[in-house]
């Protein structure tokens, strides 16, 4: 009998990235306050890597302490831009100004994973990507917005590569997985060396 596997997330996208991969797995979400863990660490001048992989941990911590037996792995993702960290859009227009001031520009997107089994971290992993936006049109952002706006409210940066959001990039150099807000293959490799997985 395999050791149970948990995703301490409520994302859609990372759920189907386990599911594809063949993983037998359960979800639950944590109950987690993001925004006042982001912001006691940007207070303390924490980096955007330290920022997602403490998130990616409380996550885990938060769904392992109630099943110590599973492989919990708890997932962040972060934006950093400007020296500064975007969130998922409040409204419509939050995400129009952000999609505007990175036209052009690069950004850094960072995707941690935590795995916690029997009360500890046991792997940690922070991808990392960097994107060049298009100088896209104003017209264009606006319809893009318009047209996407129930996915991309849920994404940070106010956009999603998988689906039109691809239409706004340059260049992207970095792992696919990543940007989706996972590290796949490295979280793999990890569960299958453990024999969490077959491979």
């Amino acid at each position: 009998m395999h050791t149970p596997i948990i995703l301490a997330s409520g994302s859609s996208i990372r759920a189907d990235l386990l599911r594809n991969a063949g993983l037998t797995f359960s979800i639950e979400r944590p109950r987690v306050d993001e925004d006042a863990i982001k912001d006691a660490l940007l207070a303390e001048g924490a980096p955007p890597r330290d920022v997602a992989d403490a998130l990616a941990e409380m996550k885990a911590r938060k769904i392992a302490d109630k099943n110590p037996d599973a492989f919990v792995i708890g997932c962040d993702q972060v934006l950093a831009f400007d020296n500064a960290l975007l969130s998922k859009p409040k409204d419509t227009e939050e995400a129009r100004n952000q999609l505007r001031a990175m036209r052009g520009e690069r950004h850094m997107l960072l995707s941690a994973a935590v795995v916690y089994h029997e009360g500890k971290p046991v792997w940690r992993h922070i991808g990392q990507v960097r994107l060049r936006m298009r100088d896209v049109s104003d017209e264009y952002l606006d319809g893009y917005i318009e047209r996407n706006w129930d996915d991309i409210r849920h994404s940070v940066g106010a956009y999603q590569l998988e689906a039109e959001g691809v239409r706004l990039f340059h260049s992207i150099d970095g792992d696919y997985f990543h940007v989706l807000g996972m590290p796949l293959l490295e979280l793999l490799a990890f569960l299958t060396l453990r024999g969490v997985i077959d491979g």
